[in-house]
């Protein structure tokens, strides 16, 4: 754990925040869609689909709900995957605008004490992760939104890229494996926020995390 006060810092230029369950705490709110979209196909899909979410919080729905069919005896066709996404959507956008905040988050982000460069990366579609952000009026608040397809590790890549600033200097908040991943493919220290969907996940974790933001 960090300890009060020295969480975040002026040494970190550029803060990679995700969203889900690092912002808002709207993990459940995705778990309960998923599991929703595939009760139909019976118990046994739904319990592997929700296993499988939540051991990979941070994989974007493009590439899990292909899987998911197969797993329900079903050819993934691109208008399948393409139905299942917009369902999928209308399910949870206002549910996670309305999510409760990680306490600290929206704090630090609106207010930005250190004028760090704070960029978004998620899992969430590109339109879909940024009509969130606008609604929530924290646009302006972030340098660059990254959302699926672009992978967070190359999100990551991208922005070291643009603005030329060394990876030690930089700061990945996530959640989940592929958010660690992520940091790591770029050589990025990684804050892990630790809730009670990731504890199974992380229990052998022992590197930096925190279950809010309230100590800044």
């Amino acid at each position: 754990m960090f300890p009060p006060g020295k969480l975040l810092n002026v040494s970190e230029r550029i803060i990679f925040w995700d969203f889900d369950g690092v912002i808002k705490d709207s993990v459940d709110i995705k778990t309960h869609a998923f599991v929703q979209l595939f009760q139909p196909y019976g118990p046994y899909v739904a319990e592997r689909v929700l296993k499988h979410h939540e051991a990979n919080g941070g994989m974007s729905r493009f590439d899990k709900l292909p899987l998911y069919l197969r797993w329900a005896g079903e050819e993934p066709t691109e208008d399948r995957v393409k139905e299942l996404c917009e369902k999928f959507s209308k399910a949870v956008l206002q549910s996670v605008i309305d999510a409760p905040w990680v306490p600290g988050a929206q704090e630090y982000i609106r207010t930005n004490p250190h004028l760090q460069i704070f960029v978004l990366v998620s899992a969430t579609p590109q339109e879909e992760i940024e009509k969130i952000i606008q609604a929530l009026g924290l646009a302006g608040s972030f340098a660059a939104v990254f959302g699926a397809p672009t992978s967070k590790k190359e999100a990551i890549r991208l922005t070291l890229s643009r603005y030329k600033i060394p990876p030690h200097q930089c700061l990945m908040i996530g959640d989940a494996i592929a958010d660690w991943d992520a940091a790591m493919a770029n050589e990025v220290p990684f804050l892990l926020r630790r809730h009670g969907t990731n504890e199974k996940v992380f229990e052998n974790y022992t590197g930096n995390s925190v279950e809010d933001f309230t100590a800044l």
